[in-house]
């Protein structure tokens, strides 16, 4: 799944960043509020995190400008001002969350999976697929109820997959959604790492589309 944090504070947005690339997200980093309002105007983000004290563009005129243009890309509003009203203004100006600093990572990360699965389309707490399971808030993968073991690249891929069935997905969307963007990867890298997951989950699980990408079968 493909973020956007949007965050001033230098040291906490790296930090945001280790920790959710190395969970298995795609990750970008805007500083300002101005960059990431263009980022998620003209970028596919699953979610964004997104600071209310920032330069150029408060948190507030960021998620306002996305709701005037129809932009409903979820939003969880990250703030140091835990007010009542404060987080009311959070929620009523356009976010779906609001988190107050100092926050615990687990529960960030919770809170952003109830996010992913509130979105426009499907997103079940457990995807599956066929025999596939997969389990978001546990990492855990199974196959006819067998734990399988995957790198968080392949899991990535696979999680991915299961958020889109029966879409035919473009090897760029993938390299988009799965690989970080700051990393220089060959996009044969997509076709290396779809067979990993056909050894392991099932032959037949991703379909190729030939000439345009893969497709996960239903």
């Amino acid at each position: 799944m493909r973020l956007l944090v949007v965050e001033d504070e230098v040291r906490l947005a790296h930090a945001l960043r280790r920790g959710l690339v190395a969970d298995g997200f795609a990750v970008e980093v805007a500083t300002d509020g101005a960059s990431g309002l263009e980022l998620a105007r003209h970028d596919d983000f699953d979610a964004v995190l997104l600071d209310v004290m920032l330069p150029r563009l408060s948190g507030y005129e960021v998620v306002r400008a996305l709701r005037a243009e129809e932009n409903w890309v979820p939003v969880l509003m990250l703030s140091a001002k835990d007010g009542e009203h404060d987080q009311a203004d959070g929620l009523d100006c356009g976010a779906d969350d609001y988190l107050t600093k100092p926050f615990s990572y687990v529960v960030l990360l919770a809170r952003l999976r109830a996010l992913l699965r509130r979105a426009p389309y499907a997103r079940p707490a457990v995807l599956a697929a066929g025999d596939v399971r997969l389990d978001p808030a546990t990492r855990h993968v199974t196959v006819a109820e067998q734990p399988v073991s995957l790198t968080p690249r392949e899991y990535g891929l696979l999680e991915y997959f299961l958020r889109r069935p029966g879409r035919v997905v473009t090897k760029v969307e993938i390299l988009d959604h799965v690989w970080d963007a700051a990393a220089e990867v060959h996009p044969n890298a997509v076709e290396v790492y779809v067979g990993y997951l056909r050894r392991k989950l099932g032959r037949h699980l991703v379909e190729t589309v030939r000439g345009i990408g893969y497709r996960l079968e239903s």
